[in-house]
């Protein structure tokens, strides 16, 4: 299984490779070993963030429909099915950043619990806060459904999750 994840991941590599290599060429640019492993960082962290957004949907999908057979919190159900996904999902994605994207090199030290802690900061302010509050206004002000909620907000919770995990909490 690690083998199969791993020629997937070379897969992927050459062929952002290839794709850089033509763009700088017509941009008549010289490409950098810096500038290629800080765009396969961020194609890293995609990947990531794309099974983090399953995962998460996944997750607040099967806990709104349990509240909802439950009868719990009908006014609420959706909040709490959010703030479920959320310490869930920022798990996962801790796991497989700290893992897989920003690895440290030889000889550099990260203390793993104060990294989850600015994971848990990071992904509050886009994940609880911002999150929340756009659930809020799509569900009760636009009347937007609970259930395609969720997506609309990944326009802008991903990107500002990014720039916050990039240069704050695994720097």
């Amino acid at each position: 299984m690690q083998q199969v994840g791993k020629s997937i991941w070379d897969w992927i590599a050459r062929t952002v490779l290839v794709v850089l290599k033509a763009v700088y060429r017509v941009l008549g640019r010289e490409l950098t070993q810096e500038t290629v492993s800080g765009f396969l960082q961020f194609v890293k962290f995609g990947i990531v963030g794309v099974s983090n957004t399953v995962i998460s949907y996944v997750l607040y999908m099967v806990t709104l429909f349990g509240l909802k057979q439950a009868g719990l919190m009908p006014k609420t159900d959706y909040l709490m099915a959010q703030g479920v996904s959320f310490v869930l999902s920022v798990l996962w994605s801790f796991y497989w950043n700290q893992k897989a994207v920003f690895v440290l090199k030889e000889g550099q030290h990260r203390s793993m619990w104060k990294a989850l802690v600015k994971t848990y900061v990071s992904y509050s302010f886009t994940g609880l806060f911002l999150n929340t509050a756009l659930l809020v206004l799509w569900v009760q002000a636009l009347h937007i459904s609970e259930f395609i909620a969720p997506l609309i907000n990944l326009v802008v919770s991903v990107p500002v999750n990014f720039l916050i995990n990039k240069f704050w909490a695994f720097n």
